[in-house]
């Protein structure tokens, strides 16, 4: 069964001066940090940081079946 991620923007002040949000659904943790790892748009200098956050996010099982990734993100 899938989930909803809400996962806190994991990039660190001064390179994200207010921090965000990302919304993803996946099957568990380690699909959500690679969504979230291979994602072209994230700071790769911080994946390291990436499972933690994934790990304490906000998760909300799904009761239909989604396909998984990324649907959206607001970083600063």
């Amino acid at each position: 069964m899938k989930s909803l991620y809400i996962v806190d923007y994991w990039v660190p002040f001064p390179s994200s001066e207010y921090g965000g949000v990302v919304s993803l659904i996946a099957e568990n943790d380690t699909e959500a940090f690679e969504l979230l790892s291979n994602e072209q748009g994230f700071d790769d200098r911080y994946t390291n940081l990436i499972m933690p956050n994934v790990v304490k996010a906000q998760k909300f099982q799904l009761v239909d079946d989604y396909q998984s990734g990324i649907i959206d993100a607001f970083t600063t």
